[in-house]
């Protein structure tokens, strides 16, 4: 039974109260009125948990952490629809939050109105008993929102609760698709942290090259594959990531990088740069930095940091699609000291 969407004049559930000039999140009755949509005392425990993270192939290990997006204007998704509840879900949820804002001396008076109104649309307007009598046939949809999003773009996803058939995908902005999924399994990505191999051993000296490397087994492709499948609907994400550089930030501006550019590319066993070997001193590495200047008593903080090539494929979606490049890196102290010698 199809129903028409309608669009809330403030924002919607949870968030109602914020956008009616609060300011900030409105606790009532134990209730935290914030869009996350999850609460810790379990008052929102009915909702299903849509989204499903396979991490089998992420990286794994004390130094492995999650990848930035090298590209500063994108954000994996702050909100989006998805099925959420059933019928009975649904009105055990409006009730409970309507007895607690009813209750709560401090809710202004539009709020308490507004809930009501929305609470009876889905009674006796729009809807009869929150659809109830087509209960196997379809689930209520609402927002769901990235906990790691900003409160400002949660709240994009401003629809009321709103129904849809089995196996119906509504035609609204940011319903769930694969693209949305692959954007949420690329924040769960994590790779190896970059501590690479510097040498000659112990200090390095001033104008002989210090030669850096990766190994290639400690760098490979890793994924995360986010999947939904309730409400009739069965979609699936897979988001990979595969390195592809090493970029060396030397820690001074007394220092020459090997390339000049500091980015060295990925070998075609996996790894990066090549292993010192004796003779090679006064060789110029593949990947590597000349410091020009001791560093005195202290260190130079180097920073080494990959760029993984990220991209996707899903329900749909055969060929690989490109998302932005991550990056992740830590930094390294290093010792430079000057070469004594003495003339005799």
């Amino acid at each position: 039974m199809r129903r028409r969407v309608r669009r809330a004049g403030c924002v919607a559930g949870l968030a109602t109260v914020v956008a009616l000039g609060t300011g900030s999140p409105v606790h009532a009755a134990g209730i935290d009125f914030t869009p996350e949509g999850s609460q810790k005392n379990g008052d929102l425990a009915a909702q299903v948990e849509v989204i499903k993270y396979d991490t089998s192939k992420n990286g794994s290990g004390p130094s492995a952490g999650p990848v930035a997006a090298a590209q500063t204007d994108w954000t994996p998704p702050p909100c989006w629809y998805a099925p959420k509840w059933t019928p009975s879900e649904l009105r055990d949820y409006y009730q409970r939050t309507y007895e607690a804002i009813i209750h709560d001396p401090g809710m202004p008076p539009e709020a308490r109105n507004e809930w009501n109104e929305e609470r009876h649309n889905y009674i006796d307007g729009d809807y009869k008993d929150f659809n109830e009598e087509n209960t196997d046939e379809g689930m209520w949809w609402g927002a769901v929102y990235n906990p790691n999003a900003s409160i400002d773009d949660q709240l994009k996803c401003d629809r009321i609760p709103f129904w849809a058939d089995n196996g119906e995908t509504p035609e609204v902005e940011n319903v769930i698709t694969p693209e949305i999924l692959a954007g949420l399994a690329y924040e769960q990505i994590k790779v190896p942290g970059t501590e690479v191999t510097l040498a000659p051993g112990g200090k390095s000296k001033v104008n002989l090259p210090t030669w850096a490397w990766l190994d290639g087994g400690e760098f490979k492709p890793v994924s995360v594959t986010a999947s939904l499948a309730v409400g009739g609907l069965d979609m699936s994400a897979t988001t990979t990531a595969t390195p592809k550089s090493l970029t060396i930030e030397p820690g001074t501006k007394d220092a020459r990088l090997h390339p000049a550019s500091g980015e060295c590319a990925l070998n075609g066993d996996g790894s990066i740069g090549e292993p010192y070997a004796k003779g090679k001193a006064d060789q110029e590495p593949p990947c590597g930095v000349t410091y020009l200047r001791s560093s005195g008593g202290g260190s130079y903080a180097m920073e080494a940091t990959v760029t993984w090539e990220i991209s996707w494929t899903g329900t749909g979606v055969a060929a690989a699609q490109a998302l932005p490049d991550g990056t992740f890196g830590n930094e390294q102290a290093v010792e430079v000291e000057e070469i004594q010698s003495i003339n005799r």
